[in-house]
């Protein structure tokens, strides 16, 4: 054998090798890993520079904490976020319980009653409960007509209406977030502890409790999250002295002499929120985040998983008894109807709660009338006119069209890819990669509009339409992640695997079979995607210009101003949009809840 064969064989391992490694799934995360790198990580580093570039590193942050204003509205953002926390998780667990024990027609209607309002621009929803609470509102009206009022008053700008328009706003993520845990439960248990002699409180206590708790605590420590960062609700439906953290950071950005200060007030923010989901994470799993199990490589031992099961049961079953046990004498005789007609009544109010602004607010868009009443006194058609024939308007709703279209085109191109990563290679830390994809999620809006406003200033990016496309797509990528994710694993990878040993290039077996597979699940994830855009505001409120005008952005303007009826047209608007894009999503959702149920 020549010299020259044996260092071509000697070479050949190495050449096959980089073959395998150019072939490998997980070099389908690099394109959104370093998308979020330079628009995501790279932008919330240099808020952070800057607010520690003081005199000292904590100069900015001494004065956060030494001015009262400040810190009194950190305190009343806790205050008002475990509140809510807390009222969503009273009144959504019914309800996630009136859909498990709903069937047929009635568990749909009731589903989609809950869900429908969750992707619903949380503008619009907090504009429907202005519009219900308004000294012209049906509220107002029946407390008169029944005699509690003498007149019309007052009803907004308050701290009962900022905890009423929060929870309303959360109360799906809460209900979908318990539901998804309940719908786990193997039922045999509870049937057990019934055939036992146990009675139906008892049994709901000492055996559907425990199990459901990690649910429970993942729904609240969601809602928590969301609501430190909360801006629209309290603007519109608070007064002076329901000011949150997070409305300081929109007062002081057009500032010029507040920088450094402001970063700081955002990095506290953001210091807080990561802080309560670091300790979620480490007793829930960060998986809470997105829903999900854990993305490992192999699957967990049946010896370690009943393991882990018994141990949450002892857990939760320890803390019932702790808490429950005066409340299970007390209440343990009573009848199952009792617990029945509980769940009935307060999943009903919760329904009434979600689905009552919306109708309002779709009766009113129909409106004869020239100012904001209800019931309206006429039907017309001339507010949808209005709008139609306004050029503002239609500039702004085909500008959204334009940035939402980019947005979910650049959402899904990175987030297709970074799911086949994801689900297809053998990458170690999957569960950190994820946790890196989707945390997006889970930053206040505030706190990255801010960061991105200083990179895009820099690459004279603001007010531009990709601009605000690729700063949208941020927050819609792990929305695809994670919907693509969901359907990848529901493909049998045994006919892919089929069609590449018949001779199948690998893109010739994703176009021919994941592709197909998946479809649904990328349609809805288009969907939604492009919906999330469609309905952002907070970053566009940073990262706009006079010029550039969204249609969340006109109808922000308008809401802060004046109350009219074309307001309630463009809601309709989006109310039509969210239901076709459910319809849309309806093959998905029934995927998703059989894998959840098996």
């Amino acid at each position: 054998m020549s010299s020259a064969s044996i260092s071509v064989q000697a070479h050949r391992p190495a050449g096959l090798d980089l073959v395998r490694r150019l072939k490998d799934p997980a070099l389908l995360l690099l394109p959104a890993l370093a998308f979020l790198a330079f628009i995501y990580l790279l932008p919330l580093i240099d808020l952070i520079r800057i607010s520690v570039s003081g005199p000292s590193w904590s100069s900015y942050f001494a004065r956060v904490f030494a001015i009262p204003l400040y810190w009194d509205s950190l305190v009343r953002t806790m205050q008002i976020s475990v509140t809510v926390a807390g009222l969503c998780l009273l009144f959504g667990y019914p309800t996630a319980l009136l859909i498990h024990r709903s069937r047929g027609i009635a568990q749909v209607l009731i589903a989609t009653a809950i869900v429908l309002p969750y992707f619903i621009a949380i503008l619009i929803r907090t504009y429907a409960w202005m519009v219900l609470l308004g000294r012209n509102g049906p509220i107002n009206k029946l407390l008169v007509s029944i005699g509690i009022l003498s007149e019309p008053v007052q009803l907004l700008f308050n701290r009962g209406t900022v905890l009423l328009g929060m929870t309303a706003v959360l109360l799906p993520l809460m209900v979908l977030t318990i539901y998804s845990s309940v719908a786990r439960l193997d039922q045999s248990l509870a049937r057990a502890a019934l055939a036992s002699g146990a009675g139906p409180i008892a049994a709901f206590w000492r055996v559907m409790l425990p199990l459901t708790l990690p649910g429970m605590g993942a729904g609240f420590l969601l809602v928590f999250v969301a609501a430190i960062g909360f801006f629209i609700t309290p603007t519109l439906l608070g007064g002076p002295g329901d000011q949150m953290f997070a409305m300081h950071i929109t007062q002081q950005a057009d500032s010029v002499t507040s920088e450094g200060f402001l970063q700081a007030l955002g990095v506290v923010l953001l210091t807080i929120t990561l802080a309560v989901v670091a300790v979620a994470g480490r007793f829930l799993g960060f998986e809470f985040i997105w829903g999900g199990r854990k993305l490992t490589e192999a699957a967990p031992r049946a010896t370690d998983r009943h393991t882990g099961d018994a141990g949450r049961r002892s857990f939760g079953a320890s803390v019932a008894d702790a808490i429950g046990w005066p409340l299970l004498r007390l209440f343990g005789r009573l009848p199952a109807s009792c617990g029945t007609w509980t769940v009935r009544l307060m999943g009903g109010l919760v329904i009434a709660v979600l689905i009552l602004p919306i109708i309002v607010v779709m009766i009113i868009s129909f409106s004869s009338a020239s100012y904001l009443t209800f019931p309206p006194p006429g039907f017309s058609l001339r507010w949808y006119e209005q709008f139609f024939s306004d050029s503002n308007w239609m500039r702004a709703f085909w500008t959204s069209l334009v940035v939402a279209a980019m947005s979910a085109a650049i959402a899904i191109a990175l987030g297709a890819s970074a799911a086949l990563g994801i689900v297809r290679s053998n990458i170690r830390g999957k569960s950190a990669i994820m946790l890196l994809l989707v945390s997006p999620i889970i930053v206040p809006p505030v706190v990255l509009g801010l960061s991105l406003y200083s990179l895009f200033l820099r690459f004279d990016l603001v007010g531009s339409v990709f601009g605000l496309a690729a700063a949208h797509a941020i927050g819609g990528l792990p929305i695809v992640v994670v919907i693509l994710s969901a359907s990848l694993q529901g493909v049998d990878t045994r006919l892919e695997q089929a069609a590449a040993v018949h001779g199948a290039s690998s893109l010739t077996v994703f176009r021919l079979v994941t592709l197909p597979a998946i479809m649904p699940g990328l349609a809805a994830a288009t969907f939604f995607a492009f919906l999330h855009s469609f309905d952002e505001l907070v970053l566009t409120l940073f990262l706009s210009s006079a010029q550039l005008k969204t249609l969340p952005l006109m109808l922000w303007g308008d809401v802060n101003y004046r109350l009219n009826p074309v307001l309630a047209v463009v809601s309709t608007l989006e109310v039509l949009l969210v239901i076709a894009g459910l319809v849309l999503a309806r093959p998905v959702l029934a995927t998703s809840r059989k894998a959840t149920s098996q």
